[in-house]
């Protein structure tokens, strides 16, 4: 079984800021009404806790929220991005002029419960295939704005990146294959437009595979393949090329897939359909 590494996903200073921004102008707006309520001289301590278990996600996101509120504001965090934590558990406590710790709530736990949310399923998923080799990948189904974060939160839980858009690697699809000539023609295609990128080619039979197998890609994406399928896809490529296998897969049907031999596991819900963790902040 070949296996090359996907690259992590590592948020840059300007992807947080933005989202940051984005996120604070959407709620703030031309000002916080309530928190004008609260003498602007009065100051106020925090804590945020976790109601439920999960794997923590997203403080660089939190520091920002409040960095860009008011720099006056100091937190301690209590736990680290990919640690687990329990229901209960303090993770961190902040200090500092009560409005902007109000006006500032909000934000932060939004982007701490998602990104926490997204890492305790990418946990949950990646523990249902521990010691079978394979690697799962997430996708391109992320909310909108949150791509490079969401992706940052599926390594934090122990899974791996797929492709971060349409620039950095080719997924040839059905209808790519359609509209340029076939597997072959898109693969060459793909080779002088782009050198150096990787190249995947989607199937969806053992012929198409042979066909992608001859063609020279990268990598073949196994669409809806049956596990019998699956299993014939490995002897078949032999190691040739790295085999991916996507659409169907569901927690009662992701480990009989590993165990086919097939290298990775496309998973949209990894990060489509995560459940928020339950976070609260409570001032002190």
């Amino acid at each position: 079984m070949t296996q090359s590494q996907p690259h992590p996903i590592t948020p840059g200073d300007d992807d947080i800021a933005a989202n940051v921004r984005a996120a604070l102008a959407e709620d703030v707006g031309s000002g916080d009404i309530t928190a004008a309520l609260i003498p602007a001289a009065a100051q106020a301590n925090a804590r945020v806790i976790t109601r439920e278990d999960g794997v923590l996600c997203g403080r660089a996101w939190v520091d920002r929220v409040f960095a860009e509120l008011d720099p006056a504001i100091g937190l301690a965090w209590q736990a680290r991005d990919g640690e687990r934590i329990t229901a209960g558990q303090q993770l961190f406590t902040a200090a500092g002029p009560a409005r902007s710790l109000l006006t500032g709530e909000r934000t932060a736990l939004n982007f701490l419960q998602l990104l926490s949310g997204t890492a305790t399923t990418c946990q949950r998923y990646a523990g249902l295939v521990a010691g079978t080799g394979v690697r799962l990948l997430d996708t391109r189904k992320t909310i909108p704005g949150l791509r490079i974060a969401q992706k940052y939160a599926v390594t934090c839980g122990g899974c791996y990146n797929h492709r971060i858009g349409l620039y950095d690697a080719f997924l040839i699809k059905e209808n790519h294959i359609h509209a340029a000539g076939g597997i072959a023609a898109s693969v060459r295609a793909a080779r002088q437009h782009a050198p150096g990128k990787p190249v995947e080619v989607e199937v969806e039979t053992l012929a198409e595979l042979e066909q992608a197998l001859a063609a020279g890609c990268d990598r073949v994406m196994l669409d809806n393949f049956s596990l019998a399928q699956m299993v014939d896809a490995v002897a078949l490529s032999a190691g040739r090329v790295e085999l991916e296998a996507s659409g169907n897969v569901t927690e009662q049907t992701l480990r009989p897939i590993a165990e086919t031999g097939v290298d990775y596991i496309s998973i949209g819900a990894l990060t489509k359909d995560c459940k928020a963790l339950d976070l609260s902040m409570r001032l002190l």
